[in-house]
């Protein structure tokens, strides 16, 4: 979308690592100015403005004026840029020249709005699986954001990108049938049913295992029995034998 913004760029007479390093050290940062059939252009650009940018509603499809010192003032986009994650010092930036009077494609965020049905009555899950889809217009027709009213939907019921409202210069180039946001099942809804299955199993082989070991101690006894009483008998014979000796 295209803003009243215009940001102050320098031209650099010399590139390279240690030229980038000496704009860093002063509070500025590199970046190129191309695009249109014109000349690219070195420059130097203000770190803080491109954030104030980038972190704003319309981010990286803002399209803002750069001013050359002494030179030309162009409407530009952010198209890629790169910074350092610790320091967070932004490394470089490419800006591109924009023709106003012609189409280019841009990612715009898709937002969910409302509370699902089959979340609320069905206690399904809402996931949102795209979170912006790409469509072709005219630079001043590119919208913040778009949004997707997710309210009526039921278990298994999903928006796509082609239930998108778009109006002005806007024609969708993402495919119509990409999912945006669907309501699924609960994962953890199916997975219980097979753990009483593995608890009662369990404990099924524990009642044969004691019952054998039972069988076994009550067999040992009686055979230790017996064996004790053959004894006894063999005992009593004896000392009648020796009773019978002595008469």
């Amino acid at each position: 979308m295209r803003k009243n913004i215009t940001v102050p760029v320098e031209l650099r007479e010399s590139r390279g690592k240690n030229e980038a390093r000496r704009l860093r050290a002063g509070g500025m940062a590199p970046a190129v100015v191309y695009g249109s059939g014109q000349k690219t252009l070195a420059v130097s650009v203000d770190p803080k403005l491109i954030f104030k940018i980038l972190r704003s509603s319309t981010g990286h499809n803002t399209i803002f004026d750069v001013s050359v010192r002494d030179g030309e003032t162009t409407p530009v986009m952010i198209v890629d840029w790169q910074f350092d994650p610790v320091k967070e010092n932004l490394l470089h930036l490419d800006l591109k020249r924009i023709d106003l009077t012609k189409r280019l494609r841009v990612s715009v965020p898709v937002l969910a709005q409302g509370e699902a049905k089959g979340v609320k009555q069905q206690g399904g899950l809402l996931e949102l699986v795209a979170r912006e889809i790409e469509i072709e217009c005219l630079p001043d027709d590119i919208p913040d954001q778009f949004t997707v009213d997710v309210s009526e939907l039921m278990m298994g019921d999903a928006k796509r990108a082609g239930d998108v409202a778009l109006s002005g210069s806007m024609k969708l180039v993402s495919l119509p049938d990409a999912v945006i946001a669907h309501v699924v099942a609960l994962r953890a809804e199916a997975e219980p049913e097979a753990a009483p299955a593995e608890a009662e199993a369990a404990p099924a082989a524990e009642p044969e295992v004691i019952k054998k070991g039972k069988k076994e101690e009550e067999g040992a006894e009686a055979e230790g029995k017996d064996k004790e009483k053959g004894k006894g008998k063999e005992k009593e014979k004896g000392k009648e034998k020796e009773k019978e000796k002595k008469k």
